[in-house]
């Protein structure tokens, strides 16, 4: 194997496909990065049993051919090299990378040994990459990071007809986010995607995907098209996803298992249109500044007071002899005064996710959750693509 590279083209992809790469692995060998050498491009894969990475490159094959390297090494060693073309090249069991006068010798692995990667599940769809980077941004920030609570993790993909909706939770925010797709009509494959095995998924289904393999490869595949792939039958019976498009020097794909267990059912947290008592609009990055000052004051997991009112909105923080908050701002409220108790962080990742210049917050009641959707003006109605239901902290005299 023999094989030249744009320096810059390699960083990235072996970042990509380490993100693969278990720190710790039970199993050594998971700890390579697998690369194949055929005429006029280089893959680079990586793989943990759960999840998968794959992204194809053009380079100068002088020699086809695959290897097996330690993938943290190799990321750590390419980061390192000035901006010049990386020649890679494998003699028996020693791998040799050669950028302008720096020179590495490498101990390869036995590539026999590699598990097969999951084959690609059959296409079902595709959608806009910058819309479903956004989407999964806007909603992965809510999903639980606790491994203990696995089904938690996770965000609930629900696909029904061209409409896409992504919920994920920890039990003290929800964030949903609905955006449209094409299931009828998905692009072709790259000519070197792995050939799907089975016949096209049904374009209605709700699957429970890891929120941060979702957000990375949300972030990751940022060119013009996004092709989503479902095999619910695949990987033991308990689902496989994939997704690919093409990027910037080359294309990428991803298969990860499907968490086991339902979503718990969370929508009957949503308020009620017909129960709302109290609506807020206000300036989304006035309020984002205001929360991030009264909160200096508050204690670890203590909650800020927002009175709002007639005169506008006021937040407190702080209590008895410690030190103490307060800051008003300007509010239009329609309906009826309110006073709250909010965890100040799981506020300003609502307000930070909305991504619009006005908030509003809508209430049944102090106690009950709270709905946080953007508007582009004062004037103009709330987005409904997107919300972000808060629950309220009890404030003491509650």
């Amino acid at each position: 194997m023999k094989v030249r590279v744009e320096r810059d083209l390699l960083v990235e992809s072996v970042a990509w496909v380490g993100k693969s790469l278990p720190s710790r692995p039970n199993v050594p060998i998971l700890a390579g990065l697998l690369m194949e050498a055929s005429e006029g491009e280089l893959t680079l894969s990586g793989f943990d049993y759960e999840t998968s990475h794959r992204v194809t490159l053009p380079a100068q094959v002088a020699d086809p051919g695959r290897c097996l390297v330690s993938g943290r090494l190799v990321a750590d060693i390419v980061k390192s090299l000035p901006h010049q073309a990386i020649d890679f090249s494998v003699d028996g069991a020693k791998a040799l990378l050669t950028c302008g006068t720096a020179r590495f010798t490498l101990q390869t692995l036995p590539v026999d040994e590699y598990p097969e990667l999951p084959a690609q599940p059959p296409t079902s769809g595709a959608l806009r990459s910058d819309v479903f980077a956004q989407a999964v941004a806007q909603v992965a920030g809510s999903a639980s990071r606790d491994d203990t609570m696995p089904t938690f993790t996770g965000v609930s993909m629900e696909i029904e007809g061209s409409t896409i909706t992504l919920l994920a939770t920890d039990r003290y925010r929800l964030a949903i986010r609905e955006l449209e797709w094409d299931p009828a009509t998905p692009p072709a494959p790259p000519a070197t995607a792995p050939a799907p095995t089975s016949a096209p998924a049904p374009l209605a289904a709700t699957i429970l995907i890891p929120a941060r393999v979702l957000s990375d490869t949300a972030k990751a595949m940022t060119g013009s098209t996004l092709t989503l792939s479902l095999d619910r039958e695949a990987a033991g019976g308990d689902g496989l996803a994939g997704f690919s498009g093409e990027v910037s020097g080359g294309c990428r794909w991803t298969t990860t298992r499907l968490l086991d267990g339902s979503f718990p059912k969370v929508r009957n947290l949503m308020p009620a249109a017909d129960a709302i008592q109290t609506r807020v609009r206000v300036g989304t990055a006035t309020l984002v500044e205001a929360v991030k000052r009264v909160a200096l004051v508050a204690e670890r997991n203590a909650p800020i007071r927002i009175t709002f009112s007639e005169e506008g909105a006021t937040l407190d923080a702080g209590s008895g002899e410690e030190a103490q908050a307060s800051e008003s701002i300007e509010a239009r409220l329609i309906g009826e005064p309110v006073t709250v108790g909010f965890n100040p962080t799981y506020l300003l990742d609502g307000l930070h996710a909305i991504g619009t210049p006005v908030a509003q917050l809508a209430f049944t009641h102090p106690t009950k959750p709270a709905e946080l959707t953007g508007a582009t003006d004062l004037e103009e109605d709330p987005l409904t693509n997107f919300r972000y239901i808060l629950m309220p902290v009890r404030l003491h005299n509650n």
